[in-house]
């Protein structure tokens, strides 16, 4: 059976596509960032609202035009799913700023909107996608004011609407990527949704079958791409080639086994940060700088198809637009296979229906990965005057940005 949902802030489609591949239908979706909607136009036949002309933001559309769009009427929908702008609460926003303004940003009025079509389509089921940041320790108010206005909600249109919440790791679900998420499950009718008590995968399993999808699986059949825009570029660009597979900036500290050219944790975690054949690729950023990795271990960016296999993307589907606007897309994107797990999830717990076949989206597993690539290489001479005694960072709290704030 079709089950047919209703997708807001759909992007370029992660959500969407897992949901595809547990034997949802997409009756109606809402993006307005142009190239997304391009992407979405070019591979599958979904209503999207504005198509064609110029994408409208949710506030602009009202959710009876979003029913009308998608040839439901009140209630009808099975669920509604969504991930709203993360920037208000993104650990990216907090280590630029000091602090994010959460509620207090604009953008933060996302999740208004998410919550505003569900009062007014009443699906059977929702599932609201985020930052870990949305429940970020005592700065949990994204997650309460959802709590506040799901029961506001009920009272107003006598529903019984659940809130289960949880932190989900997608690589502790066979994808090939470390990404934590955030995701906030319910269901219309009082039924609580249970996400699992223990991960599916783990990098040291006993059974094989079990162990993490690594960034081999992946994208190791692959040859390597000499596409010139895949080069890296910038300051450290010849820095990247001197450090080995599966490390950061790190390695060239006090501590590492290179040369000494920074301080230890004086910079993000991710700059110059390699890919691993051996584990799952950690987390794809939506706009990298220069030196901002994870970069392949042939000391390049990945290629389109390589960010879509890291991200469980099917591989029938194809992301118009430069490497750029790719990476922009598919980093901001939720991975396929999670998604299919959970809506797997929802159809069983929700619906009591099976799905007869196996999961869709997950990579197949390659049976091993050959070793590290070849010892790197020397550090070019530009960068020897770096070579130093450098202060490591002081500790959370304790660094100069955070004494310049105080």
């Amino acid at each position: 059976m079709k089950r047919r949902l209703i997708s807001l802030y759909t992007g370029v489609g992660g959500l969407d596509l897992g949901f595809e591949a547990a034997g949802f239908e997409v009756a109606v979706a809402v993006e307005m960032d142009a190239d997304a909607v391009q992407a979405l136009q070019k591979n599958r036949e979904w209503r999207v609202v504005a198509a064609g002309s110029t994408p409208k933001p949710i506030e602009a559309i009202s959710s009876a035009e979003l029913l009308r769009t998608g040839h439901l009427g009140v209630g009808e929908a099975s669920v509604l799913i969504g991930g709203p702008p993360c920037q208000p609460f993104s650990k990216a926003g907090y280590w630029a700023s000091g602090d994010s303004k959460r509620l207090k940003d604009p953008r933060a009025k996302t999740i208004e909107h998410f919550l505003r079509v569900l009062q007014d389509a009443q699906p059977e089921a929702y599932l609201l996608e985020n930052v870990p940041g949305l429940n970020f320790d005592a700065k949990n108010e994204g997650l309460r004011y959802i709590e506040r206005r799901i029961d506001q909600i009920n009272r107003k249109t006598h529903a019984n609407y659940t809130i289960a919440v949880k932190q989900l790791n997608a690589a502790d679900y066979g994808v090939p990527q470390f990404r934590h998420r955030v995701f906030v499950i319910g269901h219309r009718d009082g039924k609580q949704f249970h996400f699992p008590a223990e991960p599916l995968f783990s990098i040291a399993a006993a059974d094989p079958r079990r162990r993490y999808s690594t960034a081999w699986d992946a994208i190791g059949e692959f040859a390597d791409d000499d596409d010139p825009t895949l080069k890296v570029t910038g300051r450290w660009a010849a820095l990247l080639p001197s450090i080995p597979e599966g490390k950061n900036y790190l390695w060239h500290t006090a501590r590492g086994g290179g040369k000494p050219l920074f301080g230890w944790r004086t910079r993000y975690w991710t700059f110059l940060l390699k890919l691993s054949k051996r584990r799952p690729a950690w987390t794809l950023q939506a706009q990298p700088g220069p030196a901002i990795g994870p970069f392949h271990w042939k000391n390049r960016r990945l290629s389109a198809r390589e960010l879509c296999r890291l991200q469980t993307i099917p591989d029938d589907y194809q992301v118009p637009g430069s490497i750029r606007v790719v990476q922009r897309l598919l980093g901001n994107a939720v991975p396929s296979a999670l998604a299919e797990y959970l809506a797997r999830q929802i159809r069983h717990q929700f619906f009591a229906e099976e799905i007869g076949t196996a999961p869709r989206l997950l990579p197949k597993r390659e049976g091993g990965s050959p070793p590290a690539e070849e010892s790197p290489r020397r550090v070019h001479r530009q960068y020897l005057s770096l070579v130093g005694n450098h202060a490591e960072h002081p500790g959370t709290g304790l660094g100069p940005a955070a004494r310049r704030r105080r």
